[in-house]
């Protein structure tokens, strides 16, 4: 049977806004200062370095190999590594770079052209119910990255609901009811059975009643693991038997931690699922932050949100200059 939170405003089209509409407006600089200092393991292993680094002044091969030992630490990756490089080089000589604030400046330009295509925040008016469906391995962060999801679209003044769609592990549905207690939104959950049938009966749900976004969990996996990678390519066709269109967005949540290795998740859940943007967790618990620049140049998938840290408002939509200047400043 199937089990409903109660939740009275989700019965709205619409959560109400903020009382005070400049609430939001104030919030965005506290925000930049969260990434800043949540970048900062990423920025402590580029800071001093690439003062000394950039300290003679000129782009000659030391200053080439002693960057290209940073940036490969940092998890850039070899062709994200060898394009930064490039980029540097071409700049150097066009513009005739004497100076290291003139050589930082070139880098932190070519690395914000690389991750500019990243930012391309996610437009859930085109449809409703805008259905999201949230997959990833476990312990990436998956289920808390979904209740903070629902309150940051809440925000926004979108209504929400959560489906429960991970029914292997029953504390996975109790930390997500917890989230909906916490934001106040409408769980749909079973204690046993099959999540594609959840995800099914809480889009019906959300179309009966009005309901701007679907957040649909699913049980955590790895990419290795080849019947729950067609578990939730299922998941993906029954909501195309009530949703024809959707799921309209199809989220992997990623570690930031894992370094590289993110680089074979986004590979292996696109071929099953059909990735369409990310969800970069922990950024603010490594010093692995470069992979952003791997993912840029070898799977280019929009990065919808980054998080920072364990509040709730610490998932927010990625913003390339932002993510950049906290990486030099």
């Amino acid at each position: 049977m199937f089990s409903f939170l109660k939740k009275s405003s989700a019965e709205k089209k619409a959560v109400e806004k903020p009382a005070d509409a400049s609430a939001e407006t104030a919030a965005a600089p506290s925000w930049r200062e969260r990434l800043f200092k949540g970048l900062a393991k990423t920025r402590a292993q580029w800071g001093g370095k690439l003062k000394s680094i950039f300290s003679r002044g000129k782009v000659d091969d030391e200053l080439i190999e002693e960057l290209e030992t940073l940036l490969l630490t940092s998890d850039c990756g070899i062709e994200a590594t060898s394009h930064l490089l490039d980029e540097l080089k071409k700049a150097a000589k066009r513009d005739k770079l004497e100076t290291p604030a003139a050589i930082q400046q070139a880098l932190h330009d070519a690395l914000l052209e690389t991750l500019q295509p990243l930012e391309k925040p996610l437009d859930v008016s085109t449809h409703k119910p805008y259905v999201i469906m949230i997959a990833g391995v476990n312990g990436a962060g998956k289920t808390t990255s979904i209740g903070k999801l629902a309150h940051y679209f809440q925000t926004q003044g979108k209504s929400v609901l959560l489906a429960a769609g991970d029914t292997f592990r029953a504390a996975a549905r109790e930390q997500l009811e917890t989230w909906g207690e916490r934001n106040n939104v409408t769980v749909i959950a079973q204690d046993n059975g099959d999540p594609a049938a959840v995800v099914f009966d809480a889009i019906s749900a959300a179309k009966a009643r009005g309901i701007d976004i679907v957040l649909a969990d699913t049980a955590g996996r790895l990419p290795t693991q080849l019947h729950l990678m067609e578990e939730i390519a299922k998941v993906r066709r029954v909501i195309q038997k009530i949703e024809p269109e959707g799921p309209h967005e199809t989220l992997l949540v990623l570690d930031a931690n894992i370094g590289q290795n993110a680089l074979q998740q986004v590979k292996a859940f696109d071929k099953a699922i059909n990735v369409t943007g990310l969800v970069l967790t922990k950024l603010d618990g490594t010093a692995k932050g470069g992979v952003v620049t791997a993912i840029a140049r070898q799977c280019p998938k929009p990065i919808r949100f980054i998080g920072v840290g364990e509040q709730i408002d610490d998932l927010r939509p990625f913003v390339a200059r932002d993510f950049v200047d906290a990486m030099f400043e």
